[in-house]
């Protein structure tokens, strides 16, 4: 096995890669008219984009649609400095339309958040008009423009760009 010092940029991809796939929470960071705000949503990462739902009024929601530009970041709870690590990611955000990718985009997340049925009568649809109704929330995609995979394992500020696909 490689040591942290000697791993190819396509391991630190799939470090990222595995990393996404472990965690819940992504922490979207956005601004307008000299306001920042930050708002931790669950995600599922899906086609090379992180899906999540949220309401339209949101603060995170309107700015991340007035701007070109959203900040995200997602890392694990870490105790010590060596424990640090995570991704840093730019990117868009953007509502997803009814169709297929919604549907798919759908189902990975009820995969990955199976106590969501929970909220649902037996029977009631888990498809956009049904989570719609349920929370009044808008199924949105977040998609990385670059990102940065970070690990001080590695050494203290470790970071490198990584292609999560």
């Amino acid at each position: 096995m490689k040591t942290p010092t000697d791993a190819s940029p396509s391991d630190y991809a799939e470090r990222a890669l595995r990393l996404v796939d472990q965690q819940f929470i992504m922490t979207l960071a956005t601004a307008a008219s000299n306001q920042a705000w930050a708002a931790p949503v669950y995600y599922v990462f899906h086609t090379a984009d992180f899906f999540f739902f949220s309401k339209p009024e949101s603060t995170h929601i309107e700015q991340g649609l007035m701007n070109d530009q959203v900040g995200a970041s997602i890392h694990p709870f870490a105790e010590t400095w060596q424990g640090i690590r995570g991704i840093q990611m730019n990117g868009r955000i953007t509502p997803v339309r009814p169709g297929m990718t919604a549907v798919r985009a759908i189902r990975a997340y009820l995969a990955k958040f199976p106590f969501v049925q929970e909220f649902f009568d037996e029977g009631q649809m888990l498809d956009l008009i049904g989570f719609s109704r349920r929370f009044r929330v808008k199924l949105y995609r977040f998609t990385p423009l670059r990102a940065y995979y970070l690990d001080n394992e590695v050494r203290f500020g470790f970071r490198t760009e990584v292609v999560l696909a």
